[in-house]
C-alpha cells in the first residue's frame, strides 16, 4: 500500500482572497496567483490559469462571492441585478465546462433564497462557495474509490492510460480520473500510469506527469499518436479519462483526442471509463450533438513558447474538445456509484434520494 506525501491543491481560500496555482507555468515554475476581484477570476478561468471542469466550478463560485463583495448598495433588488451581471461575466469565460454554469446557478440560488441584509447575503455566498469547494474534494475521493472497485481484477497491478489532466489540478483536490489512479496506487493496484501528452496545450505532459512526480506515482508520458501502438503491444490494461460535460444519454465531451482514444480502446477490447462528478452531467441535453464545443486561439497549435512551428499563411482549426459517443464508454464513474451510459437517469434519481 502506498501513501501520497505531497498533495496538490489548485485552489486555496485564505486571507479573504483565492490563491490559484498558475497552471500555465507548470511544470517549470510552481507559482500561485492571488485573486481578490471577480474580473481577475474571470480572466484566470479564460486564460487557463485555472482549468478542469470541477476546478472551474469552484473558482467561479469564489468569483461570484468576490463580485458580490464589490457591490456597494443597501437595496436588495439592485444588489441581485448587479450580481446577475457578475454571473454573466463568469459564464462567458468557458462555454463547454458545465460545472461552471452549475456552480454559478447554485450561487445565484443561494443569493435569492437568503433573507436579511446585503451583508448576510454576502456571508451566505462565501459559505456556499466554501461548501462547493469542500464537497468537490469529498466527491473526488468518492469517485476514486468507486472507480477502484470496478477496475479489472487482473492483472493484480494495472497499467492505466489517461488523457489530458483530470487530477488535483483540475478539481478541488485528488482528481476524478487521477482520483481513480491515486486510489489504485494507494491500494497497490497500479503498476504504471501512461499519460498522453495531450496536444495542443500538453496538459498530460505538463500537468498530469507533474502531479504524479509530486506523489511518487510511476508515470510514462507518450505522444497522443502512440496510444494505439501501446495497446497493440499489450502495455495498457484500462483507460480512465475525465469529462467537461456529459449529455443525458452518456455522450461525453472531454479534451480533444479523447474520442480517438475511445475508438482504439474499443478496437483492442480495453475498458474505457469516464470519471466525473454528477454535476458534470447535463440532463437538459439529450445527446452529445447539443454540447457546445469551444474553439480556442490557433496560436496554441502553431506556437510553443517563442517557437513558431508552421509556415506563414497556413490556416488552423483548434476545437478544444471532442465528444465520445456513449456506446464507446464502458461505464461512468461518479461519486454516487458507477453507471453504464444508459443508466445515467438512475444516477440522477439516486442523487435526489
Amino acid at each position: 500500500m502506498n501513501s501520497s506525501t505531497n498533495q496538490v491543491y489548485s485552489i486555496i481560500w485564505h486571507n479573504n482572497s483565492v490563491s490559484l496555482i498558475d497552471q500555465t507555468r507548470l511544470p517549470n515554475e510552481y507559482t500561485f496567483v492571488e485573486i481578490s476581484r471577480c474580473e481577475d477570476m474571470a480572466q484566470a478561468i479564460k486564460t487557463m490559469i485555472v482549468r478542469g471542469a470541477p476546478a472551474i466550478g469552484v473558482a467561479a463560485a469564489y468569483g461570484m462571492y468576490l463580485g458580490a463583495r464589490e457591490i456597494e448598495t443597501g437595496d436588495r433588488d439592485e444588489f441581485l441585478n448587479r450580481l446577475e451581471k457578475v454571473a454573466e461575466l463568469l459564464r462567458s469565460t468557458r462555454p463547454t465546462a458545465v460545472n461552471l454554469f452549475w456552480a454559478i446557478s447554485r450561487m445565484m440560488k443561494a443569493a435569492y433564497e437568503t433573507l436579511g441584509t446585503i451583508e448576510e447575503i454576502k456571508k451566505t455566498l462565501l459559505e456556499t462557495a466554501q461548501s462547493i469547494h469542500i464537497e468537490d474534494l469529498q466527491t473526488c475521493h468518492a469517485i476514486g474509490d468507486n472507480g477502484l472497485a470496478v477496475l479489472p481484477k487482473t492483472p493484480e497491478q494495472l497499467t492505466i492510460l489517461t488523457h489530458c489532466n483530470a487530477g488535483a489540478l483540475a478539481t478541488g483536490g485528488y482528481g476524478t480520473a487521477l482520483g481513480v489512479v491515486r486510489s489504485a496506487f494507494r491500494e497497490g493496484r497500479l503498476a504504471r500510469l501512461f499519460a498522453d501528452e495531450t496536444r495542443p496545450r500538453l496538459q498530460g505532459a505538463r500537468l498530469t506527469a507533474w502531479e504524479c512526480v509530486q506523489e511518487g506515482i510511476p508515470v510514462t508520458v507518450i505522444t497522443d499518436s502512440m496510444a494505439a501502438h501501446c495497446m497493440k503491444q499489450g502495455l495498457i490494461d484500462v483507460v480512465v479519462v475525465g469529462a467537461d460535460r456529459i449529455a443525458a444519454n452518456g455522450d461525453t465531451a472531454n479534451k480533444i483526442g479523447t474520442y480517438s482514444l475511445a475508438l482504439v480502446a474499443k478496437a483492442h477490447n480495453i475498458p474505457f471509463f469516464v470519471a466525473a462528478p454528477l454535476s458534470t452531467v447535463d440532463f437538459s441535453l439529450t445527446d452529445g450533438s447539443k454540447i457546445p464545443i469551444e474553439e480556442r486561439n490557433p496560436e496554441e497549435i502553431y506556437q510553443i513558447g517563442n517557437t513558431i512551428l508552421t509556415a506563414s499563411g497556413v490556416e488552423f482549426y483548434n476545437p478544444a474538445f471532442d465528444v465520445t459517443p456513449a456506446e464507446l464508454i464502458t461505464s461512468i464513474i461518479t461519486e454516487h456509484g458507477v453507471f453504464s451510459p444508459e443508466e445515467l437517469i438512475t444516477s440522477q434519481e439516486k442523487k435526489v434520494a
